[in-house]
C-alpha cells in the first residue's frame, strides 16, 4: 500500500509538470490502434452486443497483461524500481496538465478577443458543434468539459490505483478509452458499445460521487453559496444530467461558481437539449475557466490528500490484524 501510494503521488508530480508531451509515445494510443482493429473486426453481423463484449475482454486483459508483467517484474529486481515504473504507469493514465491546457488554449483566445479561434480550441476537447458558439457558451462547453473531466481524467485512476496500484489504473484507463470509442448510442454502436459503455458507468460510480464531494468541500470558501447550500444544489442537480456519473462533476462546479450549467448543444446538427444544472447568480465569463481550473488543482490536491489518510489507514489495519 505505500509503495502504491508513493507511486502515487510521484505519477501526480510528473503528470503536473510534464503532461502529455507530443513527442512522447502514449500507451492510451496503443490501447486506441487496438480498440479501432477490434472495432474493424468485430462490430458486423448478428452478435454485435456479444463481440462488444468480447472487445472489451480483449482489450481489459491485454492491459491487465501488460501492465501488471512490467510492474511485476520491476518490483521483482527492486523496490525502487517497481515504484518508479509503476508510478510511470499511473502517469500514463491522468490528465491534470492536459486537461489545464486545453481550458487555457480556450481561455487566451478569448482573452484577445478571437472567438473564432476559442470555437475552434473548444471543438477539441467536445463532441459538440461548436462553429456558432457565443462567449457564454463557449465558456460553458469549457467548464463543463473541466468538471467533468476531474473524475474520468484524474481522481478515477487514481483512486483504482490507491486499490490495485498502476495495474487497476490501466485497466481503468482502458476502459475509459474504449467507452470514448464505442460508447455512442447511434446504430453503428448502440450494441457493439453497449458493454464498454455500462461497465465504464459502474468503474467511475463511486469515484464521480467521492470527486463531486471533493470539489465542494476543496473549495468551498470561493462559492457564493454554503457548504449546505452547494451540497444540496449538488443533491438536487447531479441525477438530472443523462449521464450517472457526468452529473456530478458538473453540478459540483456550478453550485460552486454560481453559475448555471446545461442547455441546448447540437451534435452534427442534431439538437440535444440537456437539463440545467446550478442556479445562475452570474452570468458565465471567461474568468470562469480560470476558476474552473483552479478548482480541478485543488480538488486534485484534496483528493490525494484523502487517498495518502486512506491507505495509511488501511496499512494500519492490515498491520495491526
Amino acid at each position: 500500500m505505500m509503495e502504491h501510494l508513493l507511486a502515487i503521488i510521484i505519477a501526480v508530480i510528473l503528470d503536473y509538470f510534464i503532461g502529455d508531451p507530443r513527442w512522447l509515445p502514449h500507451p492510451v494510443r496503443g490501447m486506441g490502434m487496438l480498440i479501432s482493429y477490434l472495432d474493424r473486426r468485430f462490430n458486423d453481423g448478428e452478435y454485435r452486443k456479444l463481440n462488444g463484449i468480447l472487445t472489451l475482454f480483449i482489450v481489459c486483459l491485454v492491459a491487465y497483461a501488460v501492465s501488471f508483467t512490467f510492474i511485476h517484474m520491476s518490483y521483482q529486481l527492486s523496490t525502487v524500481l517497481g515504484i518508479i515504473v509503476e508510478s510511470i504507469v499511473i502517469f500514463t493514465t491522468i490528465a491534470t496538465k492536459s486537461l489545464k491546457d486545453a481550458a487555457y488554449e480556450v481561455y487566451i483566445p478569448l482573452k484577445q478577443g478571437d472567438l473564432v479561434s476559442a470555437r475552434k480550441q473548444l471543438s477539441m476537447i467536445v463532441g459538440r458543434d461548436t462553429e456558432q458558439l457565443d462567449e457564454g457558451e463557449v465558456v460553458r462547453g469549457c467548464v463543463e468539459t473541466v468538471a467533468e473531466n476531474i473524475s474520468d481524467g484524474i481522481t478515477a485512476p487514481l483512486f483504482f490505483a490507491l486499490i490495485g496500484g498502476g495495474t487497476f489504473a490501466f485497466v481503468y484507463r482502458a476502459v475509459n478509452t474504449c467507452d470514448a470509442m464505442l460508447g455512442y448510442k447511434n446504430e453503428t454502436y448502440i450494441d457493439f458499445g453497449w458493454a464498454s459503455a455500462r461497465f465504464d458507468d459502474l468503474l467511475n460510480f463511486l469515484p464521480a460521487r467521492i470527486t463531486a464531494f471533493m470539489i465542494i468541500f476543496a473549495n468551498v470558501k470561493l462559492s457564493p453559496f454554503s457548504l449546505k447550500q452547494c451540497l444540496k444544489l449538488l443533491f438536487r442537480d447531479a441525477k438530472k444530467h443523462p449521464s450517472p456519473n457526468s452529473g456530478w462533476g458538473e453540478a459540483a462546479m456550478a453550485a460552486l461558481l454560481g453559475v448555471q450549467l446545461g442547455g441546448v448543444n447540437t451534435y452534427k446538427g442534431v439538437v440535444s437539449v440537456r437539463p440545467k444544472l446550478g442556479e445562475p447568480l452570474v452570468n458565465l465569463r471567461k474568468e470562469h475557466i480560470c476558476d474552473a481550473v483552479n478548482v480541478m488543482v485543488r480538488t486534485v490536491v484534496a483528493f490525494i490528500v484523502l487517498l495518502c489518510l486512506g491507505g495509511i489507514l488501511i496499512e494500519f489495519a492490515v498491520t495491526w490484524s
